[in-house]
């Protein structure tokens, strides 16, 4: 999955939202202990940089070079490049060792893994008691009555052009395998939901749009699902 990513790593450090502040906040008052962190498919580093502001240390990796050439340099940030040909026992050492992480999290990011093999290096290098995984998705956009209509449009578009990943996404989350004890905010089969307000301009939004795998991959087939005409029809809205 390297290659997507690295295609688009411009697009989404232009165009991809950060967290609520209040998110991270939560997530940390869950753990005993607050030395270690791991950020797993980091991208350019969002989700990361709201974790070091409660954690000693990140570690932040991905499998992308191009998307960590464009990380946000931060102290306590380590950003580590982990190809697809490392070994469980290297990861587990790159990381830190066995017990060792307080929090891992995992940001729009956890349905491209090969789950069983990253739940079996989650279980060794969690920190048992008091460690906590956390993985998160967002897609619905609610934004006016005018808006969200020609939003829905939009989606209705893309199912073509999306992998089978990103299913996942598609259904919040609810159908993700996650063989995980819950502690309160959602478990396997009825993932918690969430709202995460954000003020974007509308220059923000369609950048954000053009992130996504399935409108990179429909034009890479000769579609453009953003057009002038539905260009035009969001800024009308």
């Amino acid at each position: 999955m390297a290659e997507v990513f690295d295609k688009q790593a411009k697009l989404y450090l232009d165009g991809r939202p950060t967290y609520p502040k209040e998110w991270y906040s939560m997530l940390a008052s869950r753990t005993t202990q607050h030395s270690l962190a791991w950020d797993v498919g980091t991208g350019n580093g969002q989700a990361a940089l709201g974790v070091a502001e409660h954690y000693e240390q990140v570690i932040a990796t991905d499998v992308s070079e191009e998307q960590l050439k464009r990380a946000i340099s931060h102290p306590r940030i380590r950003y580590l490049h982990t190809p697809s040909s490392l070994s469980d026992d290297e990861l587990v050492s790159l990381i830190g060792g066995e017990n060792a992480v307080d929090l891992i999290t995992i940001a729009q990011a956890v349905h491209w893994f090969d789950l069983p093999k990253f739940y079996s290096i989650v279980t060794r290098v969690l920190r048992k008691p008091g460690g906590l995984l956390a993985v998160w998705c967002y897609k619905d956009f609610i934004i006016s009555p005018t808006f969200d209509p020609l939003m829905q449009k939009f989606f209705d578009a893309t199912p073509p052009y999306w992998k089978p990943e990103v299913q996942y996404v598609l259904n919040h989350y609810r159908d993700l395998p996650f063989p995980f004890e819950s502690v309160g905010l959602g478990s396997e089969g009825k993932p918690l939901e969430l709202k995460m307000p954000k003020e974007l301009s509308l220059e923000g939004f369609l950048r954000m749009l053009r992130s996504w795998s399935a409108v990179n991959i429909a034009k890479e087939q000769g579609v453009d699902l953003l057009s002038e005409k539905v260009v035009k029809e969001f800024e009308h809205a």
